[in-house]
């Protein structure tokens, strides 16, 4: 690992005047650290920002205020966030390892890089991590690689599950910028597609700090589901996963929300299968149709086809076991 300088800032004001132009924030540093020691990203200065903000989870009338801070854990675990929010605990804990989640940040999982085998190999080219290098994958090992929203230059996805969920339920970012001023990025714009400009993952303004996120309260309470397809049951990457919430009256489907993980950039919304879903009964036959609209979306690589039928799978698995609380049909 390349040495650097350490600051342990109290506040975001302190931090944002010790940053420069490479320079790094760091908290739970569960997946920093390894791009340290890999030479991927090689700072000069480091700036830990755990004690300059809030790790609190503030439930409030119209939603959930999640501090930058709040670990993975203490979400999944939080009382409020189970029995109003039990979509985002399903999806934190089908992620990483307790010790992981222990360590790991909320602000730090919206920034996550990628898990992409030839971004981590810096024998073989990658445009995300070294511009107009090349995409290895591209010609190479796809089986990770997404199915939606890819590029000429880029076919990674994005590697969280709290993310998927939080797409799903109309989450907001709210940031602080180096300049002092506040601002809010509703989460869906959040993170990019590659585009031409892969090694930019986000829509967050250079140095600015993630202060919170909110999640915006909603009748998904009773019948949401969080599927993960993946090679082994614990700490594995997710191939593909949904996630699925419904409002339903009387067994008819009032609002839908449907987001995946493993298929691109970033966490993605079947919107046209929710259009087709409002309004329906909430049977097999529409999910299935809902399933299958998502798929046609898809552009998937030579070598990650079969993707396609596991996302089709999952989704209809997930929004079968949206069902499983019939007190709420």
């Amino acid at each position: 690992m390349k040495p650097f300088k350490f600051h342990s800032p109290e506040t975001a004001t302190v931090a944002f005047q010790l940053a420069e132009k490479n320079s790094q924030y760091i908290a739970g540093g569960t997946n920093q650290v390894d791009l340290m020691k890999k030479h991927i990203n090689e700072p000069n200065i480091v700036i830990d920002v755990k004690d300059a903000l809030s790790n609190t989870i503030e439930i409030k009338k119209k939603g959930v205020h999640i501090g930058a801070l709040a670990t993975n854990s203490d979400v999944a675990e939080n009382k409020s966030i189970k029995e109003d929010y039990p979509l985002i605990a399903q999806a934190i804990l089908s992620g990483a390892s307790p010790q992981i989640r222990n360590m790991a940040t909320t602000g730090g999982n919206l920034l996550q890089r990628t898990r992409c085998p030839y971004f981590y190999d810096t024998a073989m080219p990658c445009n995300k991590r070294k511009p107009n290098s090349g995409c290895g994958a591209l010609d190479g090992h796809q089986r990770m690689a997404g199915i939606v929203g890819t590029s000429e230059n880029c076919v990674a996805v994005h590697p969280s599950d709290f993310c998927v969920a939080l797409v799903a339920l109309d989450a907001e970012v709210n940031i602080i910028k180096q300049d002092g001023t506040e601002d809010t990025i509703a989460f869906e714009d959040f993170h990019r597609l590659p585009g031409n400009q892969p090694q930019k993952d986000t829509n967050l303004p250079e140095q600015a700090l993630i202060v919170s996120v909110f999640i915006p309260k909603k009748k998904f309470k009773n019948n949401v589901a969080y599927v993960k397809v993946r090679e082994r049951d614990s700490y594995a990457f997710a191939l593909v996963s949904a996630a699925a919430a419904l409002e339903l009256k009387n067994g008819q489907i009032k609002k839908a929300r449907l987001a995946s993980g493993g298929v691109a950039h970033k966490p993605w919304r079947w919107k046209t299968s929710e259009r087709f879903l409002k309004g329906k009964q909430a049977n097999r036959a529409n999910f299935e149709e809902a399933a299958r609209l998502a798929v046609a979306e898809t552009q998937p690589l030579q070598n990650n086809t079969f993707k396609t039928a596991l996302l089709q799978g999952a989704i209809t698995e997930a929004l079968l076991q949206c069902l499983s609380n019939s007190s709420t049909i």
